[in-house]
């Protein structure tokens, strides 16, 4: 038989959370319910077997706000769960699954289990011990191996606030895979590899400011200033339009580290972002010095602005001094 733990082929029961969620006992798929909530009992108690669970637990997850001491409803979805799976708690079939009822709760037994859940937190932790201990190859090969399980969020298109806790903590587990792997990457400057790890992450967060740098320094290296540019766009844009914030300094000091350009401010934007009234200074120290020998005078009576006239000089008389002349020589004689 298999266990989760060496995730050997043959296992009787394997199941399947990443994604959309799959059922097979001893190589038949399970496809048919008898129950509405026979199926999420059964996920529920797979994901938390060997523990007896009470009825106000089980209530409290897969019926919110249901009275647990008058609903019949979890006794209907037991019992269409043993008809389904074979899992009568004294002679388990073929499938080694047994439902026990005891002490005021059910507890789920299965013997020879593949799980893709249990083996994804199996890899990613022990990768990430291995990155923690400086083993690089064995945190690779784990790590890759975790997220090659990844097929998607735990439980896609399920709601329950049991799953919702779920998949967020194995999501972030993710993240924290796809984050050693890009710092892998990076140091080897395996420029194909960092560009499918930051693919796979932003498929999980796509607003995963990181990831964004990582790709604009990855890009900025190569010389590809377009890309840099695109790259920090796509990041702005989600960011601002998706959750109504602007890019961390930390980003924007990057871009204008490899694009300079990029950190200047627009002359419009300055020029209008003055309120009503006088302008601010940077605009009044760009305005010319007025030219002093054009101004207009000004009437200080009427404060209108009258033309200045300019000053004739006086030109000298011929007349008078013709006459002068005829003066002087009448004298002499």
């Amino acid at each position: 038989m298999t266990t989760a733990a060496n995730g050997t082929a043959g296992a009787a029961v394997r199941v399947r959370f990443l994604g959309d969620f799959e059922l097979t006992v001893n190589g038949t798929p399970v496809q048919r319910w008898r129950a509405g909530k026979a199926r999420g009992l059964f996920q529920y108690l797979v994901v938390h077997r060997g523990q007896m669970l009470t009825r106000d637990r089980l209530y409290a997850s897969l019926w919110p706000g249901a009275d647990a001491a008058a609903g019949s409803s979890l006794k209907v979805a037991a019992h269409a769960l043993r008809r389904v799976l074979d899992a009568h708690p004294d002679r388990p079939g073929d499938s080694g699954i047994q439902l026990v009822y005891r002490d005021f709760g059910y507890v789920l037994h299965i013997t020879g289990l593949w799980s893709d859940l249990d083996r994804f937190q199996e890899l990613v932790h022990t990768g990430l011990r291995a990155a923690a201990a400086g083993d690089a190859p064995l945190a690779r090969t784990r790590l890759r191996a975790a997220l090659g399980l990844y097929g998607g969020e735990f439980l896609r298109g399920e709601s329950a606030d049991w799953v919702v806790e779920q998949r967020e903590y194995l999501r972030a587990l993710a993240l924290r895979a796809l984050g050693v792997l890009r710092a892998d990457a990076e140091a080897r400057e395996d420029f194909v590899e960092l560009i499918e790890v930051c693919r796979r992450t932003l498929e999980i967060d796509r607003h995963h400011e990181e990831t964004y740098r990582a790709l604009m320094a990855a890009h900025g290296r190569r010389g590809e200033l377009a890309c840099v540019r695109r790259w920090y766009e796509l990041c702005a844009r989600r960011m601002r339009d998706e959750l109504a914030v602007a890019p961390g300094q930390e980003t924007q000091r990057l871009l204008a580290t490899l694009i300079p350009a990029a950190a200047r401010p627009a002359a419009p934007a300055a020029a209008f972002a003055s309120v009503a009234g006088a302008p601010p200074a940077t605009v009044r120290a760009l305005r010319p010095p007025a030219r002093r020998a054009t101004a207009p005078a000004r009437s200080a009576d009427l404060r209108t602005t009258v033309p200045a006239r300019p000053v004739r000089r006086a030109r000298p008389d011929s007349r008078a001094a013709a006459a002068l002349a005829r003066a002087a020589d009448q004298a002499s004689a």
